[in-house]
């Protein structure tokens, strides 16, 4: 099971290990001394043991050889300072440390024990300050087995940038990593903070200021963000005074066979939801006559075959699709995307949709290529792997999402805990407020309609998809245990008032 992580954040972009590194040399380079920027980020850190265990006695700081050691080195002569017992040990010899961690070494007035298992016996609070973000190999020998003595000493632990043994940038394990209590992360989160399993290990994550300016980021130019309102918010859909239905969009979702229209239900329930002014359901005659005995303001309307579709779609009026939910596997449903996507509709391809084109993709990917209206793809690791090959061992999910954004030309949904959204212009944004209980029969469904329904409005693609994954997780995460597909919809509402400047919005 993956919990939601509590992170404090100053921003939506996320670093990798070398988009931090230019942001650390920028600042240097601009007058502020690498020392000052250790000093402060050891500050925060005995910050967090003393905001975690004020009444504590004895504390383990385990350093590294590089600058999240000097790291360690500063917040441990910063928690002696304040009276607690503190044992420092290094990985490695204390005479190798080089620049700033040197420095800070050398302030340090105590004594410096090798790093082994036994480090951390009777420490009641564990600096983990061994590995930064920039890990790219396996943990192995003694400090592997610090690692495991640390997650079995019961102790609390804050861990310096990332939990030792994650890779900041991918989010993976190397080998073994740290269980943290807390992480201290600096200026901007990296996106191992917010993937899996990287995200599992890091407990309450902050974000600290050190000194860092947010000019940087615009030479740095991040392309990766964490899915939050501030990314999106300002595309978002107003309900305007003088709006009416027609002006917010009019959604068609395609209903499966009479056998299985529940999930298109889903689907257009979420649309309509989500602020679109009009959804009709569309099918064959069963299914319509089974979709019209369960829907109310979500119309109804039967066509015959990909041409009947295809004379739906030709009122320009009908400006979004969703299309995949409940549709079965095979040609009909490949006929039926293929003419959606010769529509000036936007279009929301799921589940079947695309699973119909595991042995064709081109041919999916030739469609998309072929028309200006947008395009959002959301499917779960299994039909993605159908669509574009499973996934290389090695690399990130942003990554690989990323890459099949470029590949199809469509927004690209990679669905999970730690959903990841990725346009072919190289943006990416990871999601990480969907709670477990998302993972439920028709949740995708609803994630589909939802964003049909704010592609009808006419936000931006990109930011469609991410304010639909965010609305969806937080949809979820209000309901709490026991959500069931058919609940999300009915708490969008209380969602979509709580964002700022749409609640109550007149105009």
């Amino acid at each position: 099971m993956t919990r939601a992580p509590t992170i404090a954040a100053e921003g939506p972009e996320l670093l990798t290990t070398q988009e931090m590194g230019q942001a650390d040399r920028m600042t240097i380079e601009a007058g502020t001394p690498g020392l000052v920027l250790m000093e402060n980020a050891g500050q925060a850190v005995a910050d967090e043991v003393v905001r975690l265990a004020r009444d504590a006695d004895h504390v383990a700081v385990l350093c590294g050889p590089g600058n999240n050691g000097g790291d360690g080195f500063v917040a441990a002569r910063l928690l002696k300072s304040r009276g607690y017992i503190v044992r420092l040990a290094l990985l490695g010899d204390v005479k190798a440390l080089t620049g700033d961690a040197a420095h800070m070494a050398g302030l340090w007035d105590g004594s410096v024990d090798p790093l082994d298992p036994a480090s951390v016996a009777g420490a009641e609070v564990i600096v983990d300050a061994v590995f930064g973000a920039g890990l790219t190999r396996n943990v192995t020998g003694v400090p592997a087995q610090t690692i495991k003595a640390v997650n079995q000493s019961g102790a609390m632990v804050v861990a310096v940038d990332v939990p030792s043994g994650i890779d900041g940038t991918t989010g993976q394990v190397r080998g073994v990593a740290v269980d943290a209590t807390s992480t201290i992360t600096f200026f901007r989160l990296k996106p191992g903070h917010l993937l899996l399993p990287g995200r599992t290990h890091c407990g309450r994550t902050r974000v600290a200021d050190i000194g860092i300016g947010s000019t940087v980021l615009e030479t740095v130019a991040p392309r990766t963000f964490a899915n939050t309102p501030e990314l999106w918010q300002r595309t978002f859909p107003r309900t305007e005074v003088e709006g009416h239905k027609y002006s917010r969009g009019h959604v068609v979702a395609v209903s499966g066979s009479a056998e299985a229209t529940g999930a298109a239900r889903l689907g257009a329930r979420g649309a309509l939801r989500a602020g679109a002014g009009l959804v009709t359901l569309v099918g064959s005659k069963a299914a319509t006559a089974v979709n019209a005995a369960h829907s109310t303001a979500v119309m109804v309307q039967s066509f015959a075959g990909a041409k009947g579709l295809g004379a739906i779609l030709k009122d320009v009026r009908k400006n979004a699709v969703m299309l995949g939910p409940g549709a079965g596997v095979g040609k009909t449903t490949r006929d039926l995307v293929l003419v959606a996507l010769k529509s000036e509709a936007g279009c929301v391809l799921d589940a079947d949709a695309l699973t119909s084109f595991e042995k064709s993709p081109k041919t999916l990917f030739g469609g998309i290529s072929k028309r200006i209206a947008p395009v959002v793809l959301t499917p779960h690791e299994g039909e993605f792997a159908r669509l574009f090959g499973k996934p290389s061992a090695v690399q990130s999910k942003v990554e690989s999402a990323r890459q099949a954004a470029q590949r199809s030309g469509a927004i690209v949904v990679l669905k999970g805990p730690d959903t990841v959204i990725a346009a072919p212009d190289g943006r990416a944004a990871i999601n990480a407020n969907a709670p477990p209980w998302t993972a439920t029969a028709g949740s995708g469904d609803v994630l589909a309609g939802v964003a049909a329904g704010l592609l009808a409005q006419h936000m931006p693609a990109f930011e469609a998809a991410c304010a639909a994954v965010w609305l969806h997780g937080e949809a979820a995460a209000r309901f709490g245990p026991g959500l069931i597909a058919e609940d999300l919809p009915e708490m969008l509402p209380a969602v979509l008032a709580g964002l700022e400047g749409y609640g109550g919005a007149t105009g």
